[in-house]
């Protein structure tokens, strides 16, 4: 197949480049050329930004697009509308955000999404290139902005649309390091801060599965929607943190620390304290853990073994970045304050 990916050099562009080149496709890249791409030299690239130079696509044709990084509607929307007859199938990357209650367990494709008001839509209608606004508004707006993009594409190409809607990606190139720290963490050893519960479960997926099951997905001409995300109720943080033991064969013991105390202190959860959402604190966010993707399983949807997504992330970032800041993750002078202060009688009885 003859595959354009518009973006394709970071994180999950990326594997979706690999997982394409080994089942020898063809592909073009459509980006602004910002981050560095380690493909082959037998894939194309054109580089120009999509919210000005989608002319530079025009004249040519693809089986199918990609859209790695689509995240105003009316951006979107104008890729849809370029490409309508270049293409026979528009595949949008979302996200499994755009689901207006998280609160339930066991959220399936058919659930109700997130909507935004005029005035949340005029506001991010006015962000600049990059499709940003500030931080703390765009995070309340990421997953109405997000189901309506999916609509966008859905309006302009109907029946030709596929929308998957993943989770946490995890594994390598991941630069948002939400799992590498625990990867990284552990492997480092000593006493380590972990949250709430080890029975508390967590839902993710390698990003390679995900990469691959997707061309798998445009190979077969599929359409609609699809969560596409880890099993629920599969892992739970105390097992990832003794798999992440076991693969780097680390001295590290874990000292599990109650959510009442990281709120106290506070500790941030998800960036400060990565994977950890607290419970009494996000009841909104109940089942975000606990997406259902029954529909992409029977789609063919496959996961690798938890070991080897450990493995091969601490070796990319080994490898990749020795020594480099983690992106997210407690600071070690931090977590051993509050260590001490954990241990200390008041909290400890």
């Amino acid at each position: 197949m003859n595959l354009l990916i518009i973006g394709g050099t970071r994180f999950l562009g990326r594997h979706l480049v690999r997982a394409a080149l080994n089942r020898h496709h063809q592909i073009t890249l459509f980006n602004r050329g910002n981050h560095p791409a380690e493909i082959s030299p037998d894939v194309e690239t054109i580089h120009g930004d999509r919210n000005a130079d989608l002319a530079k696509l025009q004249g040519r044709r693809w089986d199918a697009v990609i859209d790695t990084c689509g995240y105003l509607p009316r951006t979107v929307k104008a890729a849809a509308e370029a490409l309508s007859a270049a293409v026979d199938r528009y595949v949008f990357i979302s996200s499994q955000s755009v689901y207006a209650d998280l609160s339930l367990v066991g959220v399936d494709e058919t659930a109700p999404l997130a909507t935004l008001t005029s005035e949340q839509l005029a506001e991010a209608s006015a962000t600049d290139s990059s499709g940003q606004t500030s931080a703390v508004n765009y995070g309340k707006m990421y997953g109405g902005l997000k189901a309506l993009c999916e609509q966008a594409v859905e309006e302009v190409m109907p029946n030709r649309a596929l929308n998957i809607r993943p989770g946490l990606n995890v594994g390598p190139d991941d630069y948002t390091d939400r799992f590498t720290y625990w990867v990284v963490r552990v492997a480092g050893g000593g006493e380590v801060l972990a949250p709430s519960r080890p029975d508390r479960y967590l839902q993710f997926i390698d990003v390679r599965d995900l990469a691959e099951w997707t061309v798998r997905m445009v190979e077969q001409k599929e359409t609609g929607v699809y969560n596409a995300n880890g099993l629920p109720g599969s892992v739970a943080m105390g097992s990832l943190l003794e798999e992440c033991k076991t693969v780097s064969g680390s001295n590290a013991t874990f000292t599990w620390v109650s959510e009442d105390f990281l709120l106290q202190q506070p500790v941030t959860a998800w960036s400060e304290m990565p994977l950890w959402l607290p419970e009494r604190a996000a009841p909104h966010l109940k089942g975000f853990m606990f997406i259902n993707c029954d529909k992409a399983l029977g789609a063919g949807l496959t996961f690798r073994a938890l070991s080897e997504t450990v493995r091969d992330t601490l070796t990319w970032y080994e490898t990749t970045r020795p020594n480099e800041a983690l992106n997210a993750g407690i600071d070690r002078k931090r977590e051993e304050r509050l260590l001490n202060k954990w241990h200390e009688a008041d909290y400890a009885t």
